[in-house]
């Protein structure tokens, strides 16, 4: 892939993950490449990685469309991911180094920063930095690509989350206690930790069904 595809890919995901382009909304070939300043074909390359990650889906005669995630499969793939992240926080815990330890300190620092600034989107970007660090720290190579891309499918919803009223103090309030766990050794508390961080369930699956129309409104 050259720098210039995936540059496009990136700035495409980007604005799928924050709500420029819309679940269900038409991704017009034509339209972005005037957008881009790219012909078409870079374009139609791109929508077939991103349909490759689950982000596009491409239908036959109809075109591309921003993927759409019905409650069933978000509660699924949440309740996959929980158990993903916890499983990285168990294994960092036990193999985080002292310098990857720093990163993630630094990493819940911004994370405070972005929350006492009353800034919900940079504190969502300071968010995706912390757990990545938590990936990292687990040294499990596979496991991380495979958390990552379930990431980037829940990345709207995700960050859809981090809008609800008081979600932002208690995200961090949670990154506190996993910081803890990490940084002392303890594998099940920073798993258990995670796992109840990430999975929606009970207030927090009614909140993002609650906001799912604010994220798929105006789709064309």
């Amino acid at each position: 892939m050259t720098n210039h595809s995936a540059s496009l890919r990136e700035q495409i995901e980007e604005m799928i993950a924050v709500g420029v382009f819309k679940p269900g909304q038409h991704l017009d070939e034509t339209e972005l490449a005037t957008r881009f300043g790219v012909s078409r074909t870079p374009i139609r390359e791109t929508l077939i990685q991103l349909a490759s990650m689950g982000l596009v889906v491409i239908r036959p005669r109809r075109g591309a469309i921003v993927a759409e995630l019905g409650p069933q499969q978000l509660v699924e793939m949440f309740e996959v991911m929980s158990e993903m992240e916890a499983t990285c926080g168990r294994l960092a815990a036990r193999r985080m180094t002292p310098e990857e330890q720093k990163a993630l300190l630094a990493a819940h620092q911004a994370c405070l920063a972005a929350l006492e600034a009353h800034e919900p989107d940079d504190y969502y970007y300071k968010n995706e930095v912390f757990h990545e660090a938590i990936y990292a720290g687990s040294h499990n190579q596979f496991l991380i690509e495979q958390t990552r891309n379930l990431y980037r499918r829940l990345r709207p919803y995700r960050r859809l989350q981090l809008r609800v009223r008081d979600r932002l103090a208690n995200s961090y309030r949670e990154h506190e206690g996993v910081v803890q766990a990490i940084v002392s050794g303890d594998g099940d508390l920073a798993a258990r930790l995670l796992r109840e961080h990430v999975m929606i369930q009970g207030q927090r699956f009614s909140d993002l069904m609650a906001s799912l129309p604010q994220l798929s409104q105006h789709a064309a």
